[in-house]
């Protein structure tokens, strides 16, 4: 085992709170970079034991200190302003973020002789017309989101031409009971286990047809660290294959505690998103051809995780 920690950006988020686990588990030494003075601190990385430090993905100076400070013998680069719809407030905050931290990442792994592991997203492909989509896929992003992820796809593609072991993953939809309540998952999961405790009648959505490919954040980060620890360096979908819209996610979710959802649900115009006509569902044939990557938990599994998780937390508002 290397003497050299592996460096986590993003660690307090759904991604990197399963990444830290899985590292953890290994018996790795585990630094994860968080933003300066945030509540994340005392989540789930700090209670695993990882060591935090303070860097803003903006602060491109401070994040590179950081990063040449650790030495890190490898980087997973998971950091980014996630939630696509507020990217249209400030975006040049979401390119610079995510693109110029991108950048600022790759350079100080390059010359600090790390591995890195870049988290892109199916955000680039929202224009696409066909899919599935596969690595191959011309992009198509249409928010400022998707395009500052883009960038830092192809910054991927660009400094591993020049020697660095660098991968991007092209991660879909991928869920856990970590999911903030913002995400329409998280809105299903804890409406129907608000409803099963009478604790609301009704939960508000936007479009019921809106097509995802969803699996489970712990897939995903196990397919990140086979796609860091291959002997060749390579971009990877990694997705289930699966469209589903909102509508079977919610019939799945409020099965779990044995209701309907039909009776339950309020589509509000309000959240309904303009670009929700591409069905985002990917190929990952890819990945299980070079990695021995597939997904391991079921679509069911996941809902049915996430729904408990809800009606546990729930619980004690209800008085149950």
């Amino acid at each position: 085992m290397s003497s050299r920690p592996s460096l986590v950006t993003g660690i307090a988020g759904q991604d990197g709170s399963y990444l830290a686990e899985l590292l953890l588990a290994e018996g790795r030494e585990v630094v994860g970079v968080v933003r300066p003075g945030s509540r994340e601190r005392g989540g789930v990385a700090a209670a695993a034991g990882v060591r935090l430090i303070e860097a803003d993905l903006r602060d491109h100076a401070a994040l590179r200190a950081a990063i040449d400070d650790v030495g890190p013998e490898e980087v997973f680069h998971l950091a980014a302003p996630a939630f696509v719809p507020d990217s249209w407030r400030d975006p040049a905050g979401t390119v610079a973020a995510i693109t110029g931290g991108t950048a600022v990442v790759l350079a100080a792994a390059r010359e600090g002789g790390a591995r890195v592991l870049v988290a892109s997203s199916a955000e680039i492909f929202r224009g696409v017309d066909d899919w599935p989509q596969r690595e191959d896929t011309p992009p198509a992003p249409v928010t400022p989101y998707g395009v500052a992820k883009l960038a830092a796809h192809q910054l991927v593609g660009l400094v591993r031409g020049r020697g660095l072991f660098a991968c991007s993953i092209v991660a879909y939809n991928h869920e856990s009971p970590r999911r903030p309540e913002r995400y329409v998952t998280r809105t299903l999961s804890r409406g129907a286990a608000a409803v099963h405790l009478g604790l609301t009648d009704t939960v508000a959505i936007g479009d019921v047809e809106a097509r995802r490919d969803w699996l489970h954040a712990r897939d995903v980060v196990r397919g990140m660290v086979l796609a860091l620890r291959h002997d060749e360096p390579g971009d990877y979908v990694l997705a289930s294959g699966v469209a589903r819209s909102v509508r079977e996610f919610a019939d799945e979710a409020f099965g779990v505690v044995g209701l309907e959802a039909a009776p339950h649900l309020r589509v509000d115009p309000d959240l309904v998103r303009g670009d929700e006509e591409t069905v985002l569902c990917g190929d990952a044939s890819r990945a299980e051809a070079v990695l021995g990557w597939e997904p391991e938990i079921s679509f069911a599994a996941l809902v049915r995780e996430m729904v408990e998780a809800d009606v546990h937390r729930l619980s004690g508002q209800s008085g149950a």
